[in-house]
């Protein structure tokens, strides 16, 4: 199941969620009476940290005001802060609040000290943020099948950009050359930001980047959007087609943010602080502030986000195998 498709599903159900006092709407004795630890693997201000702040007022609204403390714990592309709560007590007390990077490390590293399946219990997809292809206006091609046309014609000509290795950027690069059997060339950046100057500059024709770094130059004019990752268009560029729409069948990066939490960790537990994400979902601030940012609100059952998981693993391994993608 996509996760386009898990969103449309569950935000029909999500109303019965929306009106609901925490404290009535998801009762369950004993849990929770301290506060919650959500661990961000990341530092703060990144945009799973504000994903996150996002959503924490209503999860402790629905949670029957109970504190839920974001604990920022950045370091090793997201490893070091994931391990702590894969080594935490299956209480409901410490969480993971992460990102897609989560299963594409799976991939990328073989030897991480947890195992991203087995070592978390799954509770709920949060958001979904689409990957968007952009390049400098001038650039020669005004679509994803006019890049192929121009890497048939002019081999290792065409150069695309990235905020760096193995991210979804890198990967929807690299699934995009490999689905049209086509030469391209990927340049990796350190951050959006200077990948973004040089494509303005021209130094670089494309870039793949998450919404809300390019949104701001693509609404001036200053960069051209070609298409989106997702199964289907972003709301914040209707206008844009897909890559699925633009000849590229099966294509689809879905960058998303999620909650875990321990292996072991009780149903009932679970089913409590998955109540919780989809009533913080179903809220208009909460979407309002998502589309903001360039996300669109999930909440999905743990199940489907179980499936994405299992799903997504030998996806990017074989990618990573056949693109022969190296980590940093």
């Amino acid at each position: 199941m996509g996760i386009s498709m898990t969103r449309r599903r569950v935000l029909q159900s999500a109303a019965v969620f929306t009106a609901l006092p925490g404290s009535l709407a998801f009762s369950q004795a004993g849990y929770p009476n301290r506060p919650i630890r959500m661990v961000v693997p990341y530092p703060p201000g990144g945009g799973t940290d504000v994903i996150a702040r996002i959503v924490q007022p209503r999860l402790s609204e629905a949670l029957g005001g109970t504190q839920v403390i974001i604990d920022n714990r950045g370091g090793a592309g997201g490893a070091i802060g994931t391990e702590a709560v894969a080594r935490s007590a299956p209480d409901g007390y410490t969480v993971l609040f992460t990102l897609s990077s989560h299963t594409i490390n799976a991939a990328l590293f073989p030897k991480l000290s947890f195992n991203t399946e087995n070592d978390f219990s799954p509770v709920s997809l949060v958001a979904s943020l689409p990957q968007i292809l952009v390049a400098h206006p001038d650039y020669p091609a005004k679509s994803a099948q006019d890049i192929v046309s121009l890497a048939k014609s002019k081999p290792d000509s065409v150069m695309y950009a990235s905020v760096g290795n193995g991210t979804p950027g890198h990967l929807a690069g690299e699934m995009m050359a490999l689905s049209a059997g086509v030469p391209m060339t990927h340049v990796p950046y350190r951050g959006g930001g200077p990948a973004i100057t040089d494509v303005l500059a021209g130094q670089i024709g494309m870039l793949w980047v998450s919404i809300p770094a390019a949104a701001p130059y693509v609404k001036s004019g200053k960069l051209k959007a070609i298409a989106v990752s997702t199964s289907k268009r972003a709301a914040a560029f209707p206008n844009v087609p897909t890559m699925m729409e633009s000849g590229f069948a099966g294509f689809e990066v879905d960058s998303w943010y999620a909650m875990f939490a321990p292996a072991k960790t009780p149903q009932p537990i679970i089913e409590r602080l998955h109540k919780a994400v989809v009533f913080a979902c179903a809220q208009a601030d909460v979407r309002e502030k998502f589309l903001q940012q360039g996300a669109e609100a999930v909440g999905s059952l743990p199940s489907d986000l179980e499936r994405v998981v299992k799903a997504e693993i030998p996806k990017w391994k074989k990618l990573v195998r056949e693109a022969n993608i190296k980590p940093d």
